[in-house]
């Protein structure tokens, strides 16, 4: 499995501490989950957020978004983030918190 590790410990440092928080590898990469609920994941050098149907075009207006399409079809309700997207802290931090709050928003599992 290939995926960034300095990336994937930026995104611990902010979900950690967050209500049922758990790590699980899969896509090739590591995904975030809250209550069983996937909030976000690294795959390479990309961050992966679930930001919801609500949510999904107006992230993809965003810079440095682009489709999570890992089969020729794009998976709607979720957002690739390239590196300049999220180079800063804050900028990562708010794409993180995005995912968590609606991975909170769904029934446990």
């Amino acid at each position: 499995m290939v995926f960034d590790e300095g990336l994937a410990q930026r995104v611990r440092e902010v979900l950690s501490d967050w209500p049922g928080y758990e790590e699980k590898n899969m896509f090739g990469g590591i995904g975030f989950l809250l209550h069983g609920n996937m909030a976000c994941g690294v795959i390479r050098e990309d961050l992966i957020i679930r930001v919801g149907a609500e949510n999904y075009t107006r992230a993809l207006l965003e810079p440095d978004v682009e489709l999570f399409d890992m089969t020729g079809r794009a998976m709607k309700g979720w957002v690739v983030i390239k590196e300049p997207g999220y180079r800063a802290d804050n900028s990562l931090k708010s794409w993180v918190e995005q995912g968590a709050a609606y991975a909170l928003t769904l029934p446990a599992k």
